[in-house]
């Protein structure tokens, strides 16, 4: 397969929560969560996207979860930040100060909420691209932002040269073959269930939730796929989708992933309103998908 725009990014990289103690960013359990993650092979750390609660997290403390990510990670792997916004001055805010404190890329969301039209879109990723010198990851998921990213536009945007990567998370697979067919970006799963079937048509990995909890099972699919083994990929596919389907199903991310991350001893649960927690019969169900998936809770 040709070489596309962001190949380096290739595999699998996770979206990894921001852990809190006691209303305050839990540093030290932060570095234990990527310490964790590079332990179990992963490519790349993604902090302070959605899953890392950007949303309520303060500017400072924004800043800081990247700053303590890129310190923690030494080089060890690549680090993608998320410093998107509805903002345009915002978002150049937040990705100039990742990129000086050595961010590899930046991971840039459609604006939410406010739903420009498809020129304000290619506006607002072409300035952020032509002011910064780190390769640019488009993230498209209108079932949050409200507006999707069209082909149309992402193709306009596939021809600036900081602009390599499209995190597609349309759910459309429609989407992503017509991004592949006519762009060399690369492009990488939004969604975890669908990370063989966006494979099997050229994409290169996954930027996952569910890595949070499985990095090595997520990591086992991505290199199965990449190397074109679609039988051991297709086995650990359905049993990922069993598990992705019920876990993520139970509550808007990141809420079933912290009381995952917690029942096995490796967070302390704790959201931000309005994200709140599971229920007691959430918590159930929760507790034995990860039995069934065979890994054992620390915590009732």
């Amino acid at each position: 397969m040709n070489q596309r725009k962001g190949s380096q990014f290739a595999g699998l990289a996770v979206a990894i929560i921001t852990p809190f103690r006691d209303g305050n960013l839990d540093v030290a359990r932060l570095r234990e969560q990527i310490e964790f993650q590079i332990d179990a092979g992963t490519n790349c750390i993604v902090p302070a996207g959605t899953t890392g609660e950007s949303p309520t997290l303060s500017h400072d403390e924004h800043e800081r979860v990247i700053a303590e990510t890129i310190a923690c990670v030494a080089g060890r792997v690549k680090v993608m930040a998320g410093t998107g916004s509805n903002s345009t001055a915002e978002a150049l805010r937040l990705t100039r100060r990742a990129a000086a404190e050595g961010a590899d890329a930046t991971l840039q969301v459609a604006p939410y909420y406010n739903k420009p039209t498809q020129e304000g879109m290619y506006q607002h990723f072409r300035a952020i691209a032509e002011d910064i010198d780190i390769p640019v990851c488009v993230y498209n998921i209108p079932g949050r932002t409200g507006k999707n990213i069209e082909v149309e536009t992402i193709q306009r945007l596939a021809e600036l040269p900081g602009i390599t990567m499209v995190k597609e998370a349309t759910g459309s697979l429609d989407q992503c073959s017509a991004i592949l067919g006519t762009t060399d970006l690369t492009v990488l799963s939004g969604d975890d269930s669908l990370t063989l079937p966006m494979m099997s048509v050229g994409a290169e990995g996954v930027i996952s939730v569910a890595g949070n909890v499985v990095p090595g099972v997520m990591l086992e699919l991505v290199r199965a796929a990449a190397s074109g083994d679609y039988t051991t990929a297709a086995a650990l596919h359905h049993r990922l989708y069993a598990f992705c389907s019920i876990m993520l199903g139970l509550s808007t991310n990141p809420i079933p992933v912290k009381a995952a991350m917690q029942m096995l001893g490796r967070d302390t649960g704790e959201l931000r309103l309005p994200m709140v927690a599971l229920d007691d019969r959430e918590r159930a169900i929760l507790q034995e998908t990860l039995q069934k998936f065979g890994i054992e809770s620390t915590v009732g």
